[in-house]
C-alpha cells in the first residue's frame, strides 16, 4: 500500500462539495483504489483520528485522476479482502 495524505475536493450525490481525505491507495489485480474518509473543510482530522473509510476505484489519465463508486460486489469485496489482510500482515510485524 502506498502511504499518502491529500484533501481532495470532488462533488457528492446531490450536487453539493464533499471534502475527502486520501488515507492511502491500494493496487488489487492491477487497478488502483483510494481509501478516501469524508472531512469538514474547516476541520481536518488528526491522523491518529478513526474515520470511516470509502472505497473508490481510482481512473488515472495523463491530465487527471477520478474516482468511482464500485458497484460491483464481488470487485468490492476482493479490494477489502486485500486491505484486511494488509492491516493484518502489518499488525504481526
Amino acid at each position: 500500500m502506498e502511504e499518502t495524505s491529500q484533501i481532495i475536493k470532488t462533488t457528492g450525490e446531490n450536487g453539493e462539495e464533499v471534502f475527502m481525505k486520501l488515507q492511502e491507495i491500494v493496487t488489487v489485480d492491477d487497478k488502483d483504489y483510494a481509501l478516501l474518509s469524508v472531512v469538514e473543510e474547516n476541520s481536518l482530522p488528526d491522523d491518529d483520528e478513526a474515520d470511516e473509510l470509502i472505497i473508490m476505484r481510482m481512473n488515472k489519465t495523463e491530465d487527471e485522476c477520478t474516482f468511482e463508486i464500485i458497484e460491483d460486489d464481488e470487485e468490492f469485496n476482493s479490494v477489502a479482502s486485500a486491505i484486511t489482510d494488509s492491516d493484518e500482515l502489518e499488525e504481526a510485524e
